[in-house]
């Protein structure tokens, strides 16, 4: 078996649920290393280079909320699920509890 296919393949497939686990964290606010360094701790690493392109492009289609806290002694962008991402965050969920169910019963058969 080649090893870079495989590795290839799972990066493939983990690509297609970066955004369902990124929004999983999301209903209170995270910045981005808070968001990294909580997705690690919870068993999934994803890159910075990963997860800040992911997160811009999430609040260029409206789904999450950004805000600036220039308060602290670094000033630090928050993001957060928006009411229309919450939406779109429970539209995601069934539908990968519905994929994930129907996957589950083609590798049983």
């Amino acid at each position: 078996m080649n090893d870079k296919t495989l590795d290839n393949l799972i990066q493939e497939l983990r690509k297609g649920t970066l955004v369902l686990a990124v929004c999983s964290e999301l209903s209170v606010k995270h910045y981005g290393y808070s968001l990294v360094d909580t997705l690690q701790q919870k068993g999934l690493d994803i890159d910075k280079n990963t997860l800040y392109p992911l997160l811009r492009r999430l609040e260029k289609q409206d789904i999450l909320e950004a805000s600036w806290d220039t308060e602290s002694s670094r000033p630090r962008k928050y993001y957060q699920l928006s009411d229309y991402g919450t939406k779109i965050y429970n539209a995601l969920q069934d539908e990968y509890n519905s994929l994930h169910k129907l996957i589950n019963t083609l590798m049983e058969e």
